[in-house]
């Protein structure tokens, strides 16, 4: 059953609504369910749940394992039909059955399916030869049929016991049944609506084939399998005083599962005990207590267990090698979600051990090796180190150095502290056997950075502040029968476990609060910034580069990477998290393609995402073969001087703008790159005048700006009235005459009609005169984008923009203005990884050219 802790990381959504909106949901729902526990429980001892465990069937425990399975052989059989859809013949059903099982183990109890479930799929079907967006597909489609199964029990409950909702039976005796046929109705028109024609779901063009009808009638039938026995395998647990009917009980089990996954709490921890609690009414029996101890052992930690030795086992006999240090790196990929869960339960074992009353007898041995002081300070230290171990999870699941050099040290040290407040050989040497594991597979941790780098994200707050309360609760709940005194917090003695608890609860609050603090105020990490001087080797290279568009390197706003023969480079910047390389490498194709995959390193390490940006169609398969989504996002317009004329109907614009700028004595002349600083007091003068009346600010990245060490560079083509300058466009030179075209181009507002076309047409006859090959018109963006039913959401939303937004840019005015010269369009395209990010995305890019944030709002 894909619960709570499964399905919470599945669910990326908007920029601002669901980081922040999400969790305080999940804390909403776990608050509920913690005051739940709270009331319910007052009457509930220890000792009695203790009892009640002994005491539970040996019968009811083997048909619960039994029915365990049963729901992961359902679980398994998604990843079956699944593979079988993205990869048909391709992967072995037993490898398939596996990953599902494996996956869905771990991230039930750990949680955040995207960072644990999806990574541990990857590394076993990339032996059958599946990309990333494969197993997304695969990944996607089992939540589908998880989905759908809930949904379908919950109809059919409804209808098979009418006083299955108590509060809709209040309202109308009729109306259970009504709902449940609804939504039985309405997932069969879902199939019926599969059965037409093949679907696909679109967003931010991460796209998810859906199954034709009787794929979609299988996966819901595995779906009813997997959730019906997960509920059945907590409800032959029950004491036989307190089971209701199934299908009521299953209506209370589903609810338990709609509560869970809005916690996006792992494994719905607390959340599921207080619905079934509340939904049966049982909260002072310590049996029904007892029930949820046991289902939680049989449904989430022996599965846990389980998957991490089978895929240990796995991992060995894949990677099993006569050199030892290639061993230790067998799972890399595999290392960084379960060492983070790991570390989590690991936290946690602390905390809640910190929460407990300690064993006498141990007590009594420290208190004849221990002062009294070091005992209380280490219990104190212990509860600090779990909480702090919750947090550098999350740096573990980024795979960063410093959360595992970090994570050891205070493994260790909560080891040693485990010893010194109760003797807790156990707790410390399972810890210390965490910190071994996080010793051994240091290289599956590469990236660098410091603490900013992984601050609590306001979910993995919301997740640190729910397993406190639940931990707290739990404490609450073993000492509910010590009477509440003040002077409870300064009684300090070998036997004062209470008092204990008490000051360890404020310390954890206070840190936690300061935690999230620091988060929540926290400064993004420094980028990278420029290189400055521009590395001879840049120049060099753009000396000798065919290509005009690589001359923007010389702007100054970006860094290089430059290989180490010197024979190639890449240009790239940073915003947010993107790392953004503009345009194809330049130079040696063999040296190019190493540098694409270096950026592409460097971004990993540094968590963040490799993006290309404004790339020709001849490295294309390179950028596939990262694993990312390819994207149109214009055409370049480029005129062949050879046979270049201003003959023509279409040409009659620019002939009387040349006689227009005879008449009124408007010269041309092309101002040589020595030349050009002692022009720039007057270009800055025109370059000022144009700006004012565009109301705009100056670009950047992929625009030229006027920046005087930027337009020294180049020659620069002038129309002078007067003798002085109306207008200029500095001019980018391509090696052999291959290439000319212009950057920066800037008027006076207030001569005459037609400075530009004058410009225009002058430089490209100066070009053909010079022999020149080709002239490049730069990108029209987001034309040529195809514009059908079945093309995809980035294509369709791309056309609506460049036919509506005229507001805000002159789209498809641009592209008429160039195809007036009749030129050859060649696409351009964007390369990075798609889905739900994309959006992110585009919005560093566009941060990147507008300068800033603040940018993007000015035109």
């Amino acid at each position: 059953m894909a619960t709570a802790a499964g399905e919470a990381g599945a669910k990326p959504g908007s920029r601002w609504h669901l980081p922040h909106l999400a969790p305080l949901v999940g804390v909403a729902v776990v608050a509920l369910a913690a005051y739940v526990i709270h009331r319910v429980s007052a009457e509930v001892h220890l000792a009695d749940i203790e009892a009640a465990l002994a005491a539970t069937p040996l019968r009811s425990i083997l048909l619960g394992l039994l029915l365990t399975a049963t729901s992961f052989l359902a679980m398994s059989l998604y990843d079956v039909l699944g593979a079988e859809q993205v990869a048909p013949g391709r992967v072995p059903k037993a490898i398939a059955a596996f990953a599902g099982a494996a996956s869905f183990a771990v991230a039930n109890a750990v949680g955040f399916h995207v960072l644990t479930g999806v990574p541990i799929r990857y590394r076993l079907y990339a032996g059958a030869g599946l990309d990333m967006a494969q197993v997304g597909h695969i990944v996607g489609n089992a939540l589908v049929a998880f989905w759908l199964g809930v949904a379908t029990l919950l109809g059919a409950a409804m209808l098979i016991d009418p006083v299955g909702v108590p509060l809709l039976d209040r309202l109308d005796p009729r109306l259970d049944r009504v709902l449940g046929a609804v939504i039985l109705a309405v997932i069969a028109g879902m199939v019926l609506w599969l059965g037409r024609n093949p679907r696909t779901l679109a967003l931010f063009g991460w796209r998810l084939v859906l199954p034709g009808a009787a794929g979609m009638l299988a996966r819901i039938g595995l779906g009813v399998v997997d959730v019906g026995c997960a509920a059945a395998a907590l409800y032959v647990l029950l004491p036989a005083d307190v089971q209701p009917g199934y299908a009521v009980f299953l209506l209370v089990f589903l609810t338990a599962i709609v509560a869970g996954a809005a916690s996006h709490v792992p494994g719905g921890l607390g959340v599921l005990e207080a619905t079934v609690l509340v939904g049966l009414g049982a909260g002072t029996n310590p049996d029904v207590i007892a029930a949820l101890v046991v289902f939680r052992v049989l449904y989430y930690l022996l599965p846990l267990a389980l998957a991490g030795l089978t895929l240990a086992l796995f991992e060995g006999r894949r990677g099993l090698a006569p050199v030892a240090g290639k061993a230790l790196r067998v799972g890399r990929p595999l290392v960084p979600p379960l060492a983070a869960g790991l570390v989590f339960m690991g936290g946690i074992v602390l905390l809640l051990t910190g929460n407990l009353p300690a064993e006498g007898s141990r007590l009594d041995r420290l208190g004849h090796l221990l002062p009294l002081p070091f005992a209380e300070a280490s219990h104190m230290a212990s509860s600090l180190v779990g909480l702090l171990l919750i947090v550098l999870a999350r740096g573990l699941l980024a795979r960063m150095a410093l959360a595992r050099a970090a994570s050891i040290v205070l493994l260790l040290a909560g080891a040693v502290f485990a010893l010194l407040r109760g003797l807790d050989w156990e707790e410390a040497l399972l810890l210390a056997v965490i910190a071994g594991l996080l010793v051994l597979y240091r290289d599956a941790f590469y990236r660098g950075g410091d603490w900013r780098r992984f601050r609590p994200t306001p979910g993995w707050l919301a997740l640190v502040l729910v397993t406190l309360v639940a931990l707290t609760l739990v404490g609450f709940l073993a000492f509910r029968h010590v009477e509440y005194r003040e002077d409870l917090w300064w009684d300090f003695a070998w036997d004062g476990d209470a008092p204990r608890f008490l000051r360890v609860s404020l310390l954890l609050a206070v840190a936690a609060a300061a935690l999230a603090l620091d988060a929540l105020l926290r400064r993004p990490a420094p980028l990278p910034a420029a290189s400055e001087p521009i590395p001879d080797a840049v120049r060099r290279l753009l000396d000798a580069c065919p290509d005009t568009q690589p001359q923007l390197a010389l702007l100054g706003d970006k860094r290089f990477l430059v290989s180490d023969d010197g024979d190639a480079f890449l240009m790239y910047a940073v915003a947010g998290r993107s790392w953004v390389a503009f345009g194809d490498p330049v130079g040696n194709p063999e040296a190019g393609r190493e540098l694409v995959w270096r950026l592409a390193e460097l971004a990993d390490r540094a968590a963040g995402r490799p993006v290309f940006y404004a790339l020709s169609p001849d490295l294309l398969p390179l950028y596939l073969d990262l694993g990312l989504a390819i994207l149109k996002t214009g055409e370049v317009a480029a005129v062949n001087l050879r046979n270049f004329s201003l003959a023509g109907k279409r040409r009659q614009d620019f002939r009387q703008a040349l006689r227009r700028a005879e008449r009124e004595r408007i010269t041309f002349d092309i101002v040589p790159k020595a030349d050009v600083p002692e022009l720039l007091p007057e270009l800055k003068t025109v370059s000022d005048a144009w700006l004012a009346i565009k109301a705009g600010h100056e670009k950047g990245f992929s625009l030229g700006r006027f920046d005087e060490r930027y337009l020294a560079e180049f020659d620069c083509a002038v129309l002078r009235q007067g003798g002085r300058v109306v207008a200029f466009a500095n001019l980018l030179h391509g090696a052999d005459r291959h290439e000319l075209s212009v950057d920066l181009m800037r008027y006076r507002p207030d001569v005459t009609k037609g400075l530009m076309d004058m410009l225009f047409a002058r430089i490209m006859l100066h070009g053909q005169e010079a022999g020149y090959q080709w002239f490049s018109l730069g990108a029209a963006p987001l034309a040529g984008l195809a514009d059908h039913p079945l093309a995809s959401t980035w294509n369709r939303v791309g056309t609506l923009v460049y036919r509506r937004g005229d507001e805000f840019y002159n789209f498809a005015g641009l592209r008429a203005f160039k195809q007036k010269f009749d030129p050859t369009w060649t696409p351009q395209y964007l390369a990075c990884h798609g889905g739900l990010g994309l959006p992110s995305v585009l919005m560093d890019i566009a941060t990147l050219i507008a300068g800033s944030r603040a940018g993007l709002i000015r035109r």
